[in-house]
This record gives C-alpha cells, structure tokens and sequence, in this order.
C-alpha cells in the first residue's frame, strides 16, 4: 500500500508553464496523474503552488494541495505533504515527478513495492542499461550499483569508468522515480545540502552523504523521455500520436 505525490510547479526555467502545456488533448500534469491513478495507490495528491494547476486538475477529479511556493524541489513539496495529512512515519510515498507524463504503470508500483520489501532500505528507486554515447552526456545521470542492489554513487559523468578496453562495465542511467517511508522523508529535508550534491547538482547524493540506504534495480518497462525542453515535448506528442 502506498501514496502517490505529484510536484508540480508552474515556473520552469526551460519550459515556463510546462505542467499544463497540452499533449494532444490535456495539460502534461493530467496524463503524469492518470499514471497514478492507473497503479493501484490509496492515494494519489497533486502537490502544487500555483492556483491555474489546481483548478485544471480540481476540475478533473484530482486530490490537490497547495504547497509554499518558497520551496527549492519537490522533495521539499512532498514533505509538506507529509506534514498536511499527517501521515504515519511508515507511510510509503511514491514521488512521481510532474513531467513524466509516460512513466509506466509497472514501474510505479515496483519502486513502491521494492520498499516494502527491503525493510533495511530508505529510499528505492530504478535504472535502465545505457548506451555508451547515451553516457557521455551530462544530462544524464549515471549510478554505480553494489552486487546486493545498493546504490554506491550517482553522476553526471561516466561512471564507471574504463582504465582499458579490457574491462568494461555496464552503464546505468537513473530514472527519477523515487519511494520513500515519510519518517526518511522528513528527515531528509531537514539536512542542509551536502557538498556532493551541489557539485553534481543531483539531490539524491544528499542521503548518500547521510550514509542512507538507496535500494536500486532495474527498471520492469522502459522510460520513454521525460519533459526538460519543448524538443521533449514535441518528442512524446510525436510518440503518442505514432501509437495511435
């Protein structure tokens, strides 16, 4: 059993307003909730600081909370969260980022149930094997992974490396798909950011630097790309409308 929490702002720097930009024929936020909804959560909550999100998606049946607009990710959203509903230290919190409009249902419900599982883990989340022209770009996050499923560091650059072509190890992308216990979650937002993290300029780094325990595995299902860019935009309205 598990709850669902969409962050999602109006402001983006790239992408101003992408949380309601259409995809065919609804705002980006409605189809990253119907995922949701789809993966048998007791709950599922839009976390938003803008008004226009939570009357498009008040309007579409969805559970929204207004959130303090001060805050810096949607960690610290979904924290606030935590905080409103006054949910149980053991309460296991799926944050499924606001663009991410085709994350698969599979997948959802797999970081939820790898925490239920691994009672030792802080966190759980996914990866998928990466090309090695995919891993050269800073974009994209890399994780190294131990031999029982632990995450050992995460990064923007090739990791591992490869002193010779002798030896050469998988490469893994981290997909953003996170479940946390909302006691963790709490506790996280309460570290100042750790050094790492701002170096990489990657949040998860954060628990790492806590000695926190981030259960990792690959992926059931694919990832198709998220939304950064209106060249990822016009990506996933080109891909749905090929599915058609």
């Amino acid at each position: 059993m598990f709850t669902v929490v969409i962050p999602a702002r109006y402001g983006s720097t790239r992408l101003p307003g992408k949380a309601l930009l259409p995809i065919q024929d609804k705002p980006m936020v409605a189809w990253v909730w119907e995922q949701a909804m789809r993966a048998g959560a007791d709950r599922v909550c839009i976390a938003t600081d803008d008004v226009r999100i939570r009357d498009e998606m008040v309007g579409r049946g969805a559970e929204v909370l207004m959130t303090n607009p001060a805050h810096t990710s949607g960690t610290d959203r979904l924290a606030e969260v935590v905080q409103q509903l006054s949910l149980a230290d053991d309460t296991i919190i799926v944050n499924l980022q606001g663009d991410e409009p085709l994350m698969p249902v599979a997948n959802i419900q797999r970081v939820a149930a790898m925490l239920s599982e691994q009672s030792s883990a802080d966190m759980a989340t996914l990866m998928e094997p990466l090309s090695s022209e995919e891993a050269t770009k800073a974009s994209v996050v890399k994780v190294v992974v131990s031999e029982t499923g632990r995450a050992l560091y995460f990064s923007r650059a090739v990791i591992p490396g490869s002193r010779d072509d002798t030896v050469t190890a998988v490469c893994h992308r981290h997909i953003g798909l996170y479940a946390y216990r909302a006691d963790f979650l709490l506790r996280f937002v309460s570290w100042p950011p750790a050094v790492i993290e701002q170096s990489e300029s990657l949040e998860q780094l954060r628990a790492l630097a806590h000695d926190a325990h981030i259960q990792i595995e690959l992926a059931p299902e694919t990832v198709p790309v998220g939304v950064d860019t209106q060249d990822d935009l016009d990506a996933i309205t080109q891909l749905l409308t090929d599915g058609e």
